[in-house]
């Protein structure tokens, strides 16, 4: 079983990851484009990480949006997916 404290703070940081790419994850989720067991998945998927850390200096750095991921981050596939997801319905 994962602590609590390190579950919140890699949510954390996979919904400051999402935000860092113009993505509010709440408001996939409302859509339905993200289902909670995708979001659990992902924070344990994070959970996984050893660059926590740099992951969080990162996004404390970051002034614009960015258009990928770090090539660490072990949600990229699912966080470009609802990018591309985002862009086709914006169209």
């Amino acid at each position: 079983m994962t602590d609590p404290e390190v579950l919140k703070t890699h949510a954390s940081l996979f919904d400051r990851m999402g935000q860092a790419m113009g993505l509010d994850l709440e408001e996939e989720a409302v859509k339905g484009t993200l289902r909670f067991e995708e979001i659990a998945e992902a924070v344990l998927r994070c959970t996984r990480c050893s660059c926590s850390r740099i992951c969080d200096r990162y996004m404390a750095g970051l002034e614009a949006e960015i258009t990928r991921t770090p090539d660490y981050c072990r949600n990229a596939d699912l966080l470009a997916y609802l990018k591309e997801e985002n862009a086709a319905a914006a169209q």
